[in-house]
């Protein structure tokens, strides 16, 4: 008789946590200081203003150590409608937010609400690694969706992969891992392409707040009954610096979010309250400062672009850069998981290969590398260039 594999055992191991058991392994280059850019999350902590504010909060709020709502705290989950309303326009309502314990949970919280063992997401590749572990996990099928020279995902392509089992399309703009931005009409085709198969449009926007246009990057919560269709992700993590308090939110119906609830309330019962209070105090408070991140990291997207002539030369190839990412092609004739292993050795450089981010054995994620270049700063980019330039084949 043959045993069923554990949910678990489904899928990879965690590829961050993958790739710093190569630090452990590697001899590192002792006149080479480590540059890790294998990981989108900020290396400083919150603003001194907003600190000092948990302190507040821990000292002086007996709720934020108390249990709370399960869809999370009424104040974040309005503020957040108030402001989408601006930035998106159309309709939102507190009761079509949700906050969840990070953007990675509202993905598995809204997976559970759509899928049967064997039904179908269609992911665009190069993929968000963790969508593709939690429909493993799931007993849920990842179909890639193609895209194109520009790392776009493509409508007609994406027709022709629907089935009878698919249940949703999902979309990450900015997007993790290529750092390119899906134009408005893009976005807006694929919730056209969802509403005509009475499919979900899952859009993944962790990195919104650092999108290179001050325009809003689509107009779905303006369509008529959106939430029947759209599922928003969002994180508190990248804007506020909130990694490790856990804050994400999802933003869809609220029939859905009753469905929600029940996942919810079986993994965490509610999110952390001490996280919430803070990124509330911060949605409220560092608007200017946000502002002023926003135009840090498109400087450091900028630089990356502008400084990347020495590698071009070298036969290195710019996919994508945006938000917190560069995604690259490498010159080498070795695969990228061997090659992001020889550069922690050679380089003193930890990146994650395509490999991570493309199906098994895809000879594109073979040639391909992320780069989170949001933690160095111009120069610190510009060293990054220059010892990936030295590499020698």
């Amino acid at each position: 008789m043959t045993m069923a594999l554990p949910r678990t055992a489904t899928t990879f191991s965690p590829p961050v946590m993958e790739a710093r058991r190569w630090l452990a392994e590697a001899e590192m280059p002792a006149d080479l200081p480590l540059i890790n850019v294998s990981q989108a999350a900020p290396v400083d902590p919150p603003p001194e203003a907003m600190r000092r504010e948990i302190a507040r909060l821990a000292l002086e709020e007996p709720q934020a150590h108390l249990y709370g709502p399960v869809l999370g705290l009424p104040a974040l989950r309005e503020e957040v409608a108030q402001q989408w309303l601006t930035a998106y326009g159309g309709e939102t309502a507190a009761d079509q937010v949700a906050i969840t314990s990070g953007c990675n949970e509202a993905f598995c919280a809204t997976i559970a609400t759509l899928l049967a063992e064997g039904d179908e997401v269609l992911l665009p590749v190069p993929w968000y690694f963790n969508h593709k572990m939690a429909l493993d996990m799931a007993g849920a099928r990842a179909i890639p969706l193609p895209t194109d020279a520009a790392l776009l995902p493509q409508i007609e392509a994406a027709k022709a992969l629907i089935t009878e089992r698919t249940r949703a399309i999902a979309l990450v703009s900015p997007n993790n891992p290529a750092g390119v931005e899906y134009p408005p009409e893009l976005i807006g085709a694929f919730y056209d392409l969802c509403e005509a198969h009475g499919l979900v449009l899952i859009l993944d926007e962790t990195y919104r707040d650092f999108h290179s246009s001050s325009a809003a990057p689509h107009d779905l919560f303006a369509r008529p009954d959106w939430g029947r269709t759209l599922v928003q992700l969002y994180s508190f993590s990248k804007a506020y610096r909130l990694t490790g308090h856990r804050v994400g939110a999802m933003v869809t119906s609220a029939a859905r979010l009753a469905e929600v609830e029940k996942y919810l309330d079986t993994v965490t019962i509610c999110p952390a309250q001490l996280g919430q209070f803070a990124a509330l105090w911060g949605m409220r408070n560092l608007g200017q400062w946000l502002a002023g991140e926003r135009a840090e990291i498109l400087a450091r997207g900028a630089a990356v672009r502008s400084g990347f002539a020495p590698l071009e030369a070298r036969g290195w190839r710019l996919r994508g850069a945006g938000a917190y990412f560069a995604y690259v092609d490498h010159p080498f004739a070795a695969p990228s998981d061997v090659i992001a292993r020889r550069l922690v050795s050679e380089a003193g450089v930890l990146m994650l290969p395509g490999t991570m981010f493309t199906p098994e054995g895809d000879a594109e994620g073979q040639r391909q590398m992320r780069i989170a270049f949001a933690n160095l700063d111009t120069a610190g980019i510009g060293t990054l260039i220059d010892r990936l330039a030295r590499v020698a084949e």
